[in-house]
């Protein structure tokens, strides 16, 4: 009888000579597409500040100069997307409607936690396929919460985070003069020179600076 050999660890190059051929009749092999958006958010001493760029790219073009990147989850949570605009629009709406059921069932206000739980869930089933890189950010009655979600499902609860393809340059921001329990307008000016910081040191990032302020009222 046929044995099959169970696959050892590591890199499979089986497909290899499979996509040569494909590439040889012409046809145009897969490419990642890379995240043309800077997003970030911080935890100041009353709530959340979220702040995202408002440029779209397709490739190499500029689709939509004036792009909204901070989508509604419930009224005390809201969240940043960078990756494909239709995938972060389709996950954050679907996770709303969820959480809004949600508030229903139970006659409580919904906690950034489970909204954290149903993205990286919801990602997770998908394997990466859904590029939606977020930044999820609200106050509950446990006091404010901040989170970044990666496409493959990890997620990481920090006082600030950034995402994009213009996150490095905000990162650097964030490191240099981020503190802990700042005032609302100082924790707005340093979102909006975080974001400013990707619009001129990455292509993919651009046109304005939109801020959301979330605080427990």
């Amino acid at each position: 009888a046929a044995t099959t050999e169970l696959p050892t660890g590591g890199f499979v190059f089986e497909n290899t000579q499979r996509n040569k051929f494909i590439e040889g009749q012409g046809y145009q092999v897969p490419k990642a597409y890379k995240t043309g958006t800077t997003i970030c958010g911080l935890v100041f001493k009353d709530g959340i500040v979220l702040g995202a760029d408002t440029r779209a790219t397709e490739d190499t073009i500029v689709a939509d100069k004036n792009c909204a990147k901070i989508h509604y989850i419930s009224d005390n949570i809201y969240c940043c997307g960078a990756g494909t605009a239709a995938d972060t629009e389709m996950t954050t709406l679907m996770i709303s409607s969820e959480l809004e059921l949600h508030k229903l069932n139970t006659g409580r206000q919904p906690r950034v936690c489970t909204a954290n739980r149903l993205l990286k869930q919801m990602l997770f089933r998908y394997q990466g396929h859904i590029g939606a890189a977020l930044v999820l950010g609200g106050v509950d009655v446990t006091g404010p919460h901040l989170y970044s979600i990666w496409p493959h499902g990890s997620t990481d609860k920090l006082p600030f985070v950034t995402m994009g393809s213009g996150s490095l340059a905000a990162m650097a921001t964030f490191e240099d003069r981020f503190k802990a329990d700042m005032s609302r307008e100082e924790a707005m000016k340093l979102v909006r020179d975080a974001i400013c910081a990707g619009i001129f040191n990455d292509l993919g990032s651009g046109s304005n600076v939109d801020l959301c302020i979330i605080t427990k009222d």
